[in-house]
């Protein structure tokens, strides 16, 4: 780098400036990403304005942004039509989703509430659910996304549940909740953001605008999945808890009475059609004279 008051670099400066290989920075060149660098004899002379660029990209890139996409965005930036919106509803869409913060735990800590021993295949299982995430160069630290997350496996670990049971349990609910939130996002864009998605990139005002709309949004999804789960488990532990005690010998929901026939009934009925047909003979006795005093009772109102 040269001691001029505008910072200059070599493509291996700018590489180890901005965390991309040389390969990368020579690939985004030859896909228009990346402006030309100046020509100085036998050199190639890059800037701060580089610099900012192969950040811009890396960013992009860590929010799910594919190169092609990126690249309109910064034709579109290039063009001169503002990205500060555009930008705006990224940092919106990628910001956090929830207000728990994350927290760290050491490994003694982890091992304390989840039975007192080290259980390496758990951890391992915990970090690639994402409840837990390792620290580069702490071995015995660990990083927790989401607190709420492991305390509820550690209370049902505490009230007897397996880890095993705990960690497949919560893959089976992930893929059930991700599918609510996919739904959720189509149900929202069809109806409220596809006016915004009409030119590629959006206008600046348009994903400003947008932006907004997703920041009054966002709550929305986290209400309706509560109280639709409050109310799910309300209907479903009631109806658990009745079938439970009512196996159980408790509380029987009401309704009619049965009636006990008296003995000899039951044997005569048994000698004439088997034992295995009494029901059916006594349900089928029953209608039989039920109709045939509704036919009387009509009978006797027509003689009237």
């Amino acid at each position: 780098m040269s001691d001029q008051a505008v910072a200059e670099y070599r493509i291996e400066d700018l590489a180890h400036h901005s965390g991309a290989t040389v390969r990368t920075i020579r690939a985004y060149q030859d896909r228009g990403l990346l402006p030309k660098p100046e020509r100085r004899g036998r050199s190639n002379v890059y800037r701060d304005t580089h610099l900012a660029r192969l950040r811009q990209i890396a960013d992009l890139l860590d929010r799910g942004y594919t190169l092609a996409s990126i690249k309109e965005l910064l034709e579109a930036w290039d063009a001169g039509r503002g990205l500060g919106g555009v930008l705006g509803l990224v940092a919106e869409v990628h910001g956090p989703w929830t207000d728990e913060e994350a927290a760290r735990i050491s490994r003694e800590e982890l091992n304390e509430r989840f039975g007192g021993l080290p259980d390496d295949d758990a951890v391992s299982e915990a970090c690639d659910l994402g409840v837990l995430e390792r620290v580069p160069g702490r071995p015995d630290q660990f990083l927790v996304p989401s607190p709420q997350e492991l305390a509820v496996a550690a209370e049902l670990y505490a009230a007897g549940v397996p880890l095993v049971a705990i960690t497949g349990h919560l893959r089976e609910l992930r893929g059930q909740v991700e599918h609510i939130a996919s739904r959720f996002l189509e149900f929202t864009t069809e109806h409220v953001f596809a006016r915004y998605l009409g030119q590629v990139p959006p206008t600046d005002a348009d994903a400003a605008e947008a932006a907004t709309m997703v920041r009054r949004l966002r709550p929305l999804a986290q209400q309706t999945v509560d109280a639709e789960l409050a109310r799910a488990m309300r209907l479903f532990a009631t109806r658990h808890l009745q079938r439970h005690l009512g196996a159980a010998g408790g509380p029987q929901p009401t309704g009619p009475s049965p009636v006990a026939l008296p003995a000899g009934t039951v044997r005569a009925v048994q000698e004439l059609v088997g034992a295995e047909h009494v029901a059916e003979f006594v349900r089928a006795a029953t209608e039989r004279e039920l109709q045939a005093r509704t036919m009387n009772d009509l009978a006797r109102r027509g003689d009237r």
